[in-house]
C-alpha cells in the first residue's frame, strides 16, 4: 500500500510542487507522501487520492493553495532535519565538556578511508582482468565511501547548506 501511495505524491510533487520530489526518498519517504496525499485530499475534498489529483489539474485556485501549504511542509522537513544535525553537535559537545572523546566517530572516519585506498589498490591491481560488473561494484562502493567521508567532513565543520544559512543571517 506504501508504493502506491508514494507513487500518487511523486506526481502531485513533480507536477506541483517539484522541492519536495527528493524528500519522497529515504527513510521518511512514505511519511512525506502520506502528508502531501494529506494535504491534496484536505484541499479538494476528496477521499480517494487519485481524484483529488483530477481536481487539482481543473481547479487553479485549488493548486496555489497546494503548492503553499507543500512549501510550508518542505519548510517544516528542512527545519526537522536541521534540528536533528543540530541535536547530534549538541552531544557532541556535550560529551567534550563532561570529559569524554567521541572515539566512535573517529575509528568510523579512519575505516572508511582505509576501505577506501583498500578499493583503489583492488581497482587498480586488478584492473586487467576485472570483470566490468566487479569494477563497477567496487566504483558504486567508493563512491558511497567518499559521501560517508563528506558527510562527517560537513558534520564536524559545517555543510556548504550551513555555511549559506549563517551568511543569510549576518545580513539580516
Amino acid at each position: 500500500m506504501v508504493l502506491p501511495l508514494i507513487g500518487v505524491a511523486a506526481s502531485l510533487a513533480a507536477e506541483f510542487a517539484p522541492g519536495l520530489i527528493r524528500k519522497l526518498a529515504g527513510d521518511d519517504a512514505a511519511d512525506v507522501a502520506d502528508k502531501v496525499i494529506g494535504i491534496a485530499k484536505d484541499i479538494t475534498g476528496q477521499g480517494d487520492p487519485e481524484k483529488a489529483v483530477e481536481v487539482l489539474r481543473a481547479d487553479p485556485e485549488a493548486v496555489l493553495v497546494f503548492k503553499q501549504r507543500a512549501a510550508e511542509l518542505e519548510i517544516e522537513i528542512e527545519k526537522a532535519y536541521l534540528a536533528d544535525r543540530q541535536d547530534a553537535r549538541n552531544r557532541d559537545v556535550a560529551l567534550r565538556k563532561a570529559g569524554y572523546h567521541n572515539y566512535r566517530a573517529d575509528v568510523m572516519l579512519a575505516l572508511a578511508f582505509v576501505c577506501l585506498i583498500i578499493i583503489i589498490v583492488a581497482t587498480w591491481m586488478g584492473r586487467l582482468d576485472m570483470p566490468d560488473q566487479v569494477f563497477a561494484l567496487l566504483n558504486m562502493a567508493a563512491g558511497m565511501i567518499l559521501g560517508m567521508i563528506k558527510d562527517a567532513f560537513q558534520f564536524e565543520f559545517g555543510s556548504s547548506r550551513g555555511s549559506k544559512e549563517k551568511d543569510l543571517a549576518r545580513q539580516k
